[in-house]
């Protein structure tokens, strides 16, 4: 039988915690495992103190995200999908006085996009927690169960990374970011390796670790937890369940204790792989890549009824050439590498696009770099909120090329007059589903080009600056 694929740093069997667990029992160790990079030493319990008196409290005040605090000694028990909290300072009288009321079992799904209640039903695993109280314990017939057979000292973060990920996007806006947000809200002295928590994560897919195993790095120095695949009972000093996001691909620096912003998220993905980094660089155009020409990233959308291609990608792209670029045609898939992605835009001078979720490799733009993003019919908002904005908060040049209704090709479906094009806002009513299905996937682009070469040789002397400048 094939065994699992185990990363260094991963492991659903927590690396030599659990081989101690194995020898306790008598088993035999696999040398295997004892060759694994193993993880630092946990904190010793009596460092890792909760951050409030109080035993469970829940926030549900956000439209967003929910979060609940296990504040004292929790055993998860994976199997039953739930966190038992129980205070060992507390007596047995103590604990049986607290109202019922405060022992209600509170239920969450730890994925920040509260409002969207079809996904979260359907995709995010719902977590229990409950108070458990000492007489409990002892007298329930599955006790056994509850029991704790592997004793960590550092905290536990658990967090769904289900839902949308897999979309370049919502990796980052559902998942890398509240979780950025998260940890210097709750845990802000970073530096102090002690207070930084284990991640227990629910759809925790062997790909999205591999894919994200050097960012993933940076969050947390111990193995993660796969919640989903984990079968023994592990107890923590205390717990938070949930990521706390601050909006769309954004950082509220006002809200955090070291008042971070989104730059200093992206220094954190310059720290991932600014060392491992090497360019895609196309065959065809390793001599102009080494020239002292400003780069130009073209980031295109391939494949069948995904909307919003360029069509006229190829004009585009000598039209480009003419000004004065090198360019280098980049189309990312599921299995395109982070850190090679990261090589190509971290080296070069400008990226331009059609809105889309390939538009998140803004986020490897060196600030002063020059993002253009090309805005089909219907999609302003979006195009704004996700990257427009991000892009500005991380320091880019930003420009955008809203296309007229003649680029569109939803002229040819509904005519140059018809509402889907003239008043798109009363097309959609606010519904997401028609923008997406009209405007997201109906709809292709064809840039004009003598209005487009004007952007062009703008974002051409930005640029030009820039590399005089940064290289």
């Amino acid at each position: 039988m094939v065994g699992p694929t185990i990363f260094p740093w991963v492991s659903d069997l927590y690396g030599r915690e659990r081989l101690k667990l194995k020898n306790s029992h008598g088993g035999k160790v696999d040398p295997v495992l004892l060759l694994q990079q193993q993880p630092p030493d946990e904190p010793s319990v009596t460092t890792a103190a909760p951050p409030t008196s109080q035993l469970i409290s829940c926030n549900r005040s956000h439209h967003r995200y929910d979060i609940c605090s296990l504040n004292g000694p929790t055993t998860m028990d994976p199997t039953k999908s739930t966190f038992y909290l129980l205070d060992p300072i507390t007596t047995t009288n103590s604990l049986s006085s607290i109202s019922s009321s405060t022992n209600i079992p509170q239920k969450i799904r730890p994925y920040p996009r509260k409002w969207e209640t079809n996904l979260m039903t359907s995709h995010i695993k719902e977590l229990t927690t409950t108070l458990l109280t000492s007489s409990s314990s002892s007298s329930s017939p599955n006790s056994d169960h509850i029991h704790c057979q592997i004793q960590h000292n550092a905290p536990a973060l658990v967090f769904s990374s289900g839902g949308y990920t897999g979309n370049l996007y919502h990796d980052f806006d559902d998942g890398f970011i509240p979780l950025f947000v998260t940890l210097r809200s709750i845990f802000p002295n970073r530096q102090n390796s002690q207070l930084r928590p284990i991640l227990v994560i629910s759809k925790c897919n062997n790909w999205w670790l591999s894919k994200y195993s050097q960012l993933l790095k940076l969050f947390t120095p111990y193995p993660i937890i796969n919640l989903d695949k984990e079968t023994a009972t592990h107890c923590f000093p205390y717990t938070t369940i949930g990521l706390i996001s601050h909006g769309y691909m954004t950082i509220n620096s006002t809200l955090l204790p070291n008042s971070e912003t989104l730059r200093d998220f992206r220094v954190l993905l310059e720290t991932a792989y600014a060392k491992i980094s090497s360019p895609i660089i196309p065959s065809s155009t390793d001599s102009t890549w080494l020239s002292t020409r400003p780069r130009l990233v073209l980031v295109g959308r391939t494949g069948d009824h995904v909307g919003r291609v360029m069509v006229n990608q190829a004009e585009v792209v000598l039209l480009a050439n003419e000004v004065g670029f090198d360019v280098t045609i980049f189309e990312p898939t599921p299995l395109t590498s982070m850190s090679e992605a990261y090589g190509l835009m971290n080296r070069s001078h400008a990226m331009v696009g059609v809105h889309g979720a390939a538009m998140t490799h803004l986020l490897f733009l060196r600030p002063g770099s020059v993002f253009i993003q090309v805005v089909p019919i219907g999609t302003d908002w979006p195009a704004e909120t996700c990257y427009g904005m991000p892009a500005k908060e991380i320091g880019l040049e930003y420009m955008e090329y809203k296309i007229k209704v003649k680029e569109s090709s939803l002229v040819e479906k509904y005519g140059m007059d018809n509402l889907v094009l003239s008043n798109p806002r009363e097309v959609t009513k606010g519904d997401w589903s028609n923008t997406k299905n009209i405007y997201l996937k109906e709809q292709n682009v064809r840039v004009d080009l003598v209005r487009f070469g004007k952007y062009l040789r703008k974002a051409f002397k930005k640029a030009k600056k820039f590399m005089d400048k940064e290289g």
